[in-house]
């Protein structure tokens, strides 16, 4: 197995989001202390709410250095920010909203654009102006977190999407076919430029698809999006629990 790529399985998906949650604290906390920020992207979708849940509480809510903290968005879907679906108001009523974070660290995606293509552009050129390069040229995150969902899909990077093979744009308009919907992320290449990547994986749903992302075999992981989530210099992380490990050699 690559040293860099390390699974740890919790009890539950409580336990799972604990274990997350303290990868987190330690990470903000080494990442200032090294350079005096922490850039930090957020996943949607439902998985990661009682995880930001738990991080706006207390003790974590005091460990992490918030207002040393830049928070950008891996994907966003193509409605308003003040929208029921969106993945900024859902992070902003979990976890932002109750930590004392600096409002122009803040930095959501604008899933409405008329113009998405054009949005991702600018999206990319707020991170390029706020993130240090890493060792590949591009701008790494210190830590990105990523969901799953059970067709192996990350971010917005859906089986079949043509964003899936873009090698120039950090982040991108992707469609996704399941859906026949737009919406904007951050493409394999932004995403593997980090230093660290954290998967939360959860649910008995996701055991098939997270067995094959685990794969020895390289080309059986990158059948699915997710399994192509390989951090060229840095660290990749998955947390899941118990349901989520069952196909698995991974144990509590």
């Amino acid at each position: 197995m690559d040293d860099r790529r390390s699974i740890i399985v919790g009890a539950n998906a409580a336990d799972a989001r604990r274990l997350a949650g303290q990868i987190i604290a330690t990470t903000a906390c080494e990442a200032v202390g090294r350079h005096g920020q922490f850039t930090l992207a957020l996943a949607g979708g439902t998985t990661p709410r009682p995880l930001y849940e738990f991080l706006a509480a207390p003790p974590l809510s005091e460990a992490i250095p918030w207002q040393d903290t830049q928070v950008f968005f891996g994907d966003e879907r193509d409605v308003p920010a003040d929208h029921a679906d969106s993945n900024f108001r859902m992070a902003q009523d979990a976890l932002l909203g109750s930590v004392p974070i600096r409002l122009e660290n803040v930095h959501p995606m604008m899933g409405d654009a008329d113009d998405l293509t054009l949005a991702a552009r600018r999206y990319a050129e707020q991170i390029i102006r706020i993130l240090p390069q890493g060792p590949d040229g591009r701008p790494s995150f210190d830590l990105i977190i990523l969901g799953m969902g059970g067709d192996g899909h990350t971010a917005s990077l859906f089986p079949g999407s043509t964003a899936l093979d873009e090698k120039a744009e950090l982040v991108a308009c992707a469609d996704v076919p399941v859906l026949s919907r737009r919406r904007m992320t951050f493409t394999l290449p932004l995403i593997n430029a980090a230093a660290n990547v954290l998967f939360l994986v959860t649910g008995k749903d996701k055991a098939e698809a997270i067995a094959k992302v685990l794969s020895s075999d390289p080309a059986v992981a990158a059948e699915l999006p997710a399994g192509r989530v390989r951090p060229t210099h840095g660290k990749l992380l998955f947390v899941l629990d118990e349901d989520a490990a069952r196909q698995t050699p991974y144990k509590p």
